[in-house]
């Protein structure tokens, strides 16, 4: 004898368990947290001066900015010369792999320039990179 039960057919066909599908998309949103590398930006704008043997460099952690009058921005903050060492030793701390990229506005000091670049490998680190366009 059949039996009989309470549900149909069309009831027991609609019952999906989702808890497979929600831990296969929690896994890939912590998959993609964990790998994304964070661009530290100076949070200012500047002309950079051209140059012909310019090459593009796409991952940049670290960006300086030094705007014509001599003030320096890094992290979108206004930092003063004598504290850069302590700024990029504390975000090289956070990213040992992040590369520092300094833009100087073509009409800032040389001076100024060479400051921060001291300053930069005073905080351990050697090739640091000075942001041009290219043409």
């Amino acid at each position: 004898m059949r039996r009989r039960s309470s549900r149909s057919n069309t009831e027991q066909e609609a019952d999906i368990d989702m808890t497979p599908m929600l831990d296969i998309v929690f896994i890939m949103l912590i998959f993609f947290i964990v790998t994304t590398s964070f661009v530290k930006e100076s949070g200012i704008e500047v002309n950079r001066p051209s140059a012909e043997t310019a090459t593009r460099k796409e991952s940049a952690n670290i960006i300086i900015g030094i705007k014509p009058n001599g003030d320096v921005w890094i992290d979108k903050r206004l930092v003063d010369i004598r504290a850069v060492r302590a700024n990029i030793a504390r975000l090289q701390a956070e990213n040992p792999l992040g590369a520092v990229i300094i833009a100087a506005d073509k009409e800032s000091k040389t001076k100024i320039l060479i400051q921060v670049m001291d300053q930069v490998r005073l905080a351990g680190v050697m090739n640091a990179s000075i942001a041009t366009d290219i043409e």
